[in-house]
C-alpha cells in the first residue's frame, strides 16, 4: 500500500469539472467561463480554430481581454473547454442501444456525428486523454458496453480505442471532403471522378500492380462507407476474441490466435468445407466486380442525363 498524491489540477481541467475558483472581481455579471466557451465555439464553428483568440472572444462578448483572464487563465484552457463541450456525453439511447456490439456501434456513430458538426475539434492536438467530466463519460461508456464480457479491464480499454480511433480518423476524412465541397462548388461524386481521373492517370500497373488493379475495380468510386465496414471488420474480431476468452483459450493481454489447421489438414470434411469457402468467396469477389461495373454504368447514365438535360 502507497499513499495517494494528491494531484495539482491545471486551471483548465478544474475549471472543467466545476472545482476551480470563482474569480474574485470582474466584469458585469453577462460574462462567465460558460459564457466565454460559447462564444469560443460560435467563432470556432463559422471561421475554424485559428481563428480562436482571448481577443477575438472578448470582442465577441463586447469586453476587454483582460476581463477574460480573470475567468479562463490562458488560451489552451479556453481550447479544453471547448472540446469538453462540443464533444457532449453519450446520449441515453446510445448507452442502452443493446448488446456491446450494438452499444459501441452507437457510440462510434454519435462520436464522428459530434466531429461531423465541430470539425475544427480535429485540429485539436492531442496531448494526452483529456482528464475532463466528458471524456470520461465517453471512456465510461465504452467499458460499460464490454462489462458482461469475460475481456479483462486493458482488453476492454483497448477495444474502445478502436471505436474512438475510427470515429476521429474518420470525421477527420469526412470533414476535410465536406470542406473541399464547400471551397469547390463539387458534390460527392464529382471529387470522386476527379480523384479516379488523377489516379488512373497517374498509376501505372507496372509501377503499382495492385493499386492499378484497384483503381480500375473502381475503388475510388465505390460509393459504399470504408470506416463502418473496417469497424465492423474489427469488431468481428472482437466477438471472436470474446469468445475465445470466455472458453479460456487465450492469455491474458495476448492476442487470442486459433488452433494451427496444419493438426486437420488431412481431415476430408474439413478440406471439402475449405473449398467450398474459397469457392463462394470467388463467386462473392465477381458479384462486387458487377456490382461496381453497374454502379459505375448507372452514374454514367446519370452524368449523360445531367448534360443533355
Amino acid at each position: 500500500m502507497t499513499d495517494a498524491i494528491e494531484p495539482e489540477l491545471p486551471r483548465g481541467i478544474a475549471l472543467a469539472w466545476g472545482v476551480a475558483a470563482n474569480p474574485q472581481r470582474g466584469p458585469k455579471r453577462e460574462m462567465s467561463v460558460e459564457r466565454i466557451v460559447e462564444a469560443a465555439i460560435e467563432i470556432a464553428d463559422a471561421e475554424g480554430l485559428g481563428a480562436v483568440s482571448m481577443a477575438a472572444v472578448a470582442a465577441r462578448l463586447g469586453f476587454t481581454p483582460m476581463s477574460l483572464y480573470r475567468y479562463v487563465t490562458a488560451k489552451e484552457d479556453l481550447i479544453l473547454l471547448m472540446q469538453e463541450e462540443a464533444t457532449g456525453v453519450p446520449s441515453e439511447a446510445t448507452r442502452t442501444a443493446g448488446g456491446w456490439r450494438e452499444r459501441l456501434e452507437a457510440l462510434y456513430r454519435e462520436q464522428l456525428q459530434h466531429y461531423l458538426t465541430h470539425p475544427w475539434v480535429l485540429d485539436i492536438p492531442i496531448s494526452g486523454v483529456p482528464a475532463t467530466p466528458n471524456s470520461a463519460a465517453w471512456m465510461d461508456a465504452g467499458l460499460s458496453a464490454l462489462a458482461d464480457t469475460a475481456l479483462s479491464y486493458s482488453e476492454r480499454l483497448a477495444v474502445m480505442l478502436l471505436v474512438t480511433g475510427t470515429s476521429h480518423w474518420a470525421g477527420s476524412i469526412l470533414a476535410g471532403y465536406a470542406r473541399v465541397q464547400r471551397e469547390q462548388g463539387l458534390d460527392e461524386q464529382s471529387i470522386a471522378r476527379n480523384e479516379d481521373a488523377m489516379f488512373r492517370a497517374l498509376i501505372t500497373a507496372d509501377a503499382y500492380p495492385e493499386l492499378r488493379a484497384a483503381i480500375d475495380a473502381g475503388v475510388f468510386l465505390d460509393e459504399s462507407d470504408p470506416f463502418s465496414f473496417a469497424l465492423a471488420l474489427g469488431l468481428e474480431g472482437v466477438s471472436d476474441y470474446i469468445a475465445a476468452a470466455e472458453e479460456g483459450r487465450r492469455e491474458e493481454g495476448r492476442p487470442w490466435v486459433a488452433l494451427d489447421d496444419a493438426d486437420i489438414a488431412d481431415d476430408k470434411k474439413f478440406r471439402e468445407a475449405r473449398k467450398a469457402v474459397r469457392e463462394a468467396e470467388k463467386v462473392l469477389r465477381a458479384a462486387h466486380k458487377l456490382e461496381r461495373q453497374a454502379a459505375r454504368e448507372a452514374r454514367d447514365r446519370k452524368a449523360r442525363q445531367r448534360t443533355e438535360a
